[in-house]
């Protein structure tokens, strides 16, 4: 009897061992922001943007457009040409080729003024933020740039359950960032790197 009693309390042990330990699991954060380089791309015109259209010779369809919700622009004898999703060489080359038809061989330079950006390539700051928004993304650009753009994190913001999401290989994946830690108490190594689509979720403090 007393056999069978030690083996249904050790059975038991284990079964509450078992739970405990799977919740645990489900309340686990996320991992660490691994640290990785930036991938080296170059600026791609978006929405938003300001170009300086500089037509070499032809100050007369020379000027400074606005890339239009629909990523196009429109200038002096080219109407409706795609910008957005474009570097400045690639949209320098099109517009040549359109003003072909009206002027012997154009040399275009263009001159991104404004920044938005495409909006794979903006960082998007949500939740407890002091002013949540949309980011465009610069070279080297790290959470605390990211957060003196967006006012740093309000009274009820749960700083250091934070997270960042990324797309990695194709996949999205979710990254525990300390904002507490890196705020409050100044510590550096809580500065990640960012990169280009990531967006920051800041979440509400329980209490």
């Amino acid at each position: 009897m007393n056999t069978l009693k030690l083996h249904w309390t050790k059975w038991l042990a284990c079964g509450a061992l078992a739970l405990f330990a799977l919740a645990l699991g489900g309340c686990a954060t996320p991992p660490a922001l691994p640290q990785t380089a930036a991938p080296a791309t170059d600026y791609l015109i978006g929405a938003g943007d300001t170009v300086n259209i500089v037509v070499w010779r032809n100050p007369e369809v020379s000027q400074a457009v606005p890339v239009r919700p629909d990523g196009k622009i429109t200038t002096p004898l080219v109407e409706d040409l795609q910008a957005s999703g474009k570097t400045s060489t690639e949209l320098a080359r099109d517009i040549e080729k359109a003003l072909a038809k009206f002027i012997q061989q154009p040399v275009v330079t263009v001159i991104v003024t404004g920044f938005t950006g495409t909006y794979g390539e903006q960082i998007r700051v949500i939740g407890q933020a002091a002013k949540p928004q949309a980011l465009a993304y610069r070279v080297d650009m790290s959470l605390m740039d990211v957060l003196i753009a967006v006012g740093g994190v309000t009274e009820f913001a749960a700083g250091n359950r934070a997270s960042i999401i990324r797309h990695v290989d194709g996949k999205q994946q979710k990254f525990n960032v300390r904002l507490n830690d890196l705020i409050k108490d100044g510590d550096i190594s809580a500065n990640v790197p960012m990169r280009p689509g990531d967006v920051l979720v800041i979440p509400e403090s329980f209490f």
